[in-house]
């Protein structure tokens, strides 16, 4: 493929975070509205019980085959490659029969109120599932061919859609808003694969149709989404189905489904660490399905910073080093130019995202009061517990940023025997995780699930960080001095942090807008004090702003 691969994940990254910040600037404004119109009990039987019924199914299914895919798309035989992806929607059937069997029959049981819509909402959760996954193919090659716009374009039709139909059935049917998310969760889906299948219908008609021109230079260049036709393999649409490409080979590639396996072990460790908190709650007594609700509320807002920025960094980390660096050579016989790039971004990834991280965390011991109360009112922080769970949250968000990067760059180079390496140390981290959330739940209450997080994070750093360090130990690089930040912006921000909670304690009380104000002033010092310590990083991302710029203009 000839576009840019840096650029097309740099330019991935920063719609994703745009796309994110939507998605839960919407997911905020709803869970208001739910709490508001039908209570606590439905929010949390919606956001916990039947989107990690959701989110079991998709990431089993999905995850492990797509991950495999994208490793090294240039040496792709695309017959094979789309034979593989197509192997989700069996695997999600499959799972969605026993875990809605599970969810409906084994779990502990709703109130008999909201039995025959909880039913209802878990088989239509499996069925939206079921039809997101026959998009796969059409979402690897998106990927692969870097249609970054077009991507994030259907994503936010895809939540806008869901969004209306669900608002409007509550509306109108207040009582039935289980129903009505089960709905929504169907008919988007539907939407979504409509959207991605009608788009590659019109765009393989137009590049067959720019194939057939005797000069189409012309064309090509007002028309850049063609850029990229003589790499395009796909002459039908019916290539996107297993079993309609030319293919001399064996059907499935060997290395691909080895590889596939690595990750489908890894999957289940990391989606189990990844919602280890919801499988507590769900498979335990623990917490009330209110109590379920606030925790998730309180969850996702502590989370804004890793939703927004970390999670998409992370997933266009991961792609950008898969295509670097390769998992089976040692960096030393590998292009030496890749392997510097490689080092240079993994470093000032580190720098960022911690930075980000401790940024969260020195102004969110003194903000957290502040930002539930404009969010959800007296009624939210009438209790202390809220603005304690969010306050760790702070202190989690610095390990989830150091941990994302450097985990990416784990996945993306290790070959496939230190992936099953590490699965087994995964397990541990898994297990360990638990059995430490039950253990300190049962103690400390909600805060103990962050407290568990936080350790098991630490744990996995640890891991990644003892990786990178023996990857690049035969080289002059050092990507890992990224994480420790300058001195000026530490001191900054240990100022920032007594000066603001001293604030919280003497003003907020009497005025807070007068806190926020000199929180604004202390937030823009520090940024300053980052900025200027990290000029070339800035003048480097100015620079290539200014080149694409130009570009477009000329």
């Amino acid at each position: 493929m000839t576009r840019n691969i840096l650029k097309s994940s740099v330019q991935k990254a920063s719609f994703s975070i745009i796309f994110q910040i939507l998605f839960r600037c919407i997911t905020f404004v709803l869970n208001a509205f739910i709490i508001r119109t039908v209570g606590q009990d439905v929010l949390g039987i919606m956001n916990v019980r039947l989107l990690l019924l959701e989110s079991t199914i998709l990431f089993l299914s999905q995850e492990p085959l797509l991950k495999a895919c994208l490793t090294d798309t240039k040496s792709h035989n695309w017959a094979q490659v789309i034979n593989m992806i197509w192997l989700s929607v069996p695997i999600s059937a499959c799972l969605g029969i026993a875990l809605v069997y599970i969810w409906i029959n084994v779990l502990n049981p709703t109130d008999e109120i909201y039995k025959t819509q909880y039913n209802l909402g878990c088989f239509a959760i499996a069925l939206s599932c079921i039809i997101d996954q026959c998009t796969q193919s059409v979402v690897l090659i998106v990927q692969s061919f870097c249609f970054v716009k077009l991507k994030i374009a259907f994503e936010t039709i895809y939540i806008l859609s869901r969004t209306f139909i669900f608002v409007y059935f509550v509306v109108n049917f207040p009582n039935n808003a289980i129903t009505a998310f089960s709905l929504a969760q169907v008919f988007s889906a539907i939407i979504l694969c409509s959207l991605y299948y009608g788009f590659f219908i019109w765009y393989i008609y137009k590049l067959n149709q720019i194939r057939a021109m005797e000069d189409n230079t012309e064309y090509i260049k007002a028309h850049p989404i063609f850029s990229d036709m003589n790499d395009f393999p796909f002459r039908s649409i019916i290539n996107f189905f297993p079993g309609f490409m030319f293919n001399e080979d064996e059907s499935i590639n060997k290395n691909l489904f080895t590889l596939t396996i690595s990750f489908v072990k890894q999957s289940v460790i990391k989606q189990i660490l990844t919602e280890g908190e919801r499988y507590v709650m769900t498979l335990s007594p623990v917490l009330t399905f209110s109590q379920q609700s606030v925790y998730d509320i309180v969850n996702n807002l502590g989370s804004l910073a890793a939703r927004f920025i970390f999670r998409p960094i992370e997933e266009s980390a991961y792609f950008y080093f898969t295509q670097m660096i390769l998992r089976d050579e040692t960096l030393t016989k590998q292009d030496q130019t890749k392997v510097a790039e490689a080092a240079n971004v993994l470093s000032q990834l580190c720098k960022i995202v911690t930075s980000i991280g401790l940024f969260v965390v020195t102004f969110g011991q003194s903000y957290s009061y502040t930002l539930l109360f404009l969010y959800g009112g007296t009624k939210l922080v009438e209790s202390t517990l809220p603005v304690t769970l969010l306050q760790f949250h702070c202190f989690a968000i610095v390990l989830l940023a150091t941990n994302g990067v450097t985990e990416a760059y784990v996945f993306a180079t290790m070959n496939n025997k230190q992936l099953d390496r590490y699965n087994y140390v995964m397990v541990l981290f898994s297990i360990s995780f638990l059995i430490l959330s039950y253990i300190l739940t049962n103690i400390l209450g909600p805060v103990g699930f962050i407290i568990a997080n936080c350790i098991n994070m630490s744990a996995r750093i640890i891991h990644s960080l003892y990786y990178i360090h023996n990857k690049y130990l035969s080289t002059k690089y050092r990507p890992l001095v990224g994480l420790l930040p300058e001195k000026k912006f530490i001191g900054i921000l240990i100022l920032s942090g007594i000066v603001t909670k001293i604030s919280e304690v003497c003003l907020q009380p009497k005025s807070v807008l007068l806190h926020i104000t000199i929180g604004a002033v202390f937030v823009i010092g520090t940024l300053i004090i980052w900025a200027l310590e990290n000029k070339d990083l800035l003048k480097l991302g100015y620079n290539k702003y200014k080149r694409k710029l130009s570009l477009k203009i000329d």
